[in-house]
C-alpha cells in the first residue's frame, strides 16, 4: 500500500482528499503546515507527497527545499496559485510535477499512479539494474545513482528518468512530445514548461557551464539531444 503525505492548510480540502485517497487504497498522512510536513518526511518512509504552495509558517517552496536535502521522494505541488513564476520556482527547487486548483480528482489520481508506477518499477529493478555511460556521465539505473566526472550527484525521480532516457538515446534528437509521452505519460495535460525546467535542473548538474550547454543541447524547434562526444 503506497503511503502519501497530503500537505494543505485548508481542512475541508485536506480531509476530503485524504478520505478519497484512502478509499482508493492509499495510506494517507496529513499535515496542515510546513514544519509538520518536513518532520513527517524526515521520520517516515513515504512514496509520494502532495504539497500545497501556500502554507502557514514556511511555504511549500521552503518545505520542498528542506525535504530535498535528505530525500528524493516524488513531490507533486498542488496550489491555487496559477502564477508562472511560482510554478517554475516550485519545479526548480525539486518538485516533480505541478497541479493548479481547481483540478479533477481523476487527473490527480492519474498523475499519482504514473509516478508510483515508475517508482515501483525502479525499485523492482534495483538488483538487476544496468550501468549507463555517456561521456563523463555514469548512471546506475538499479541503485538510482549518478556520477558526473567521478562526483556523485543527487537527482529526484523525474530528473533521473529524463537523464536515463537521454542516456539510452545518445546523439539522437528527442522531440518534446516524445519526451513528455515517455516520462509524463500519454495523457499528460500540463505544458512544456515543466520539461524545460527539469532539463535546466539536469544541466546544472552535468554541464561545466549550464548557461552554455554542450552536453544536453537544445535542438531548436524539435527538442533536446545528449551529445556523447561532449567534454
Amino acid at each position: 500500500m503506497a503511503k502519501i503525505l497530503v500537505v494543505d492548510d485548508e481542512p475541508v480540502f485536506r480531509d476530503t482528499l485524504a478520505f478519497n485517497l484512502s478509499n482508493d487504497g492509499y495510506e494517507v498522512l496529513t499535515a496542515a503546515e510546513g514544519m509538520s510536513a518536513v518532520e513527517i518526511a524526515a521520520s517516515t518512509e513515504l512514496d509520494l507527497i502532495l504539497l500545497d504552495l501556500m502554507l502557514p509558517g514556511i511555504s511549500g517552496i521552503e518545505v520542498c527545499k528542506r525535504i530535498r536535502k535528505h530525500s528524493q521522494v516524488p513531490i507533486i505541488m498542488v496550489t491555487a496559485k496559477d502564477d508562472e513564476i511560482d510554478k517554475v520556482v516550485g519545479l526548480e527547487v525539486g518538485a516533480d510535477d505541478y497541479l493548479t486548483k481547481p483540478y479533477s480528482y481523476r487527473e490527480l489520481v492519474a498523475r499519482i499512479r504514473a509516478v508510483l508506477r515508475r517508482s515501483s518499477a525502479e525499485n523492482s529493478d534495483e538488483e538487476a539494474g544496468e550501468v549507463l555511460r555517456v561521456g563523463h556521465i555514469e548512471m546506475d539505473t538499479g541503485g538510482h545513482e549518478v556520477s558526473v566526472s567521478g562526483e556523485d550527484v543527487q537527482m529526484p525521480l523525474r530528473e533521473f528518468e529524463l537523464l536515463e532516457l537521454f542516456m539510452n538515446n545518445p546523439d539522437r534528437v528527442l522531440t518534446r512530445s516524445q519526451i513528455l509521452d515517455r516520462i509524463w505519460g500519454l495523457n499528460y495535460i500540463g505544458d512544456t514548461k515543466t520539461l524545460d525546467v527539469h532539463v535546466k535542473r539536469i544541466r546544472a548538474k552535468i554541464e561545466k557551464d549550464p548557461g552554455k550547454p554542450t552536453v544536453l543541447v537544445t535542438v531548436r524547434g524539435l527538442g533536446y539531444k545528449l551529445v556523447s562526444s561532449a567534454e
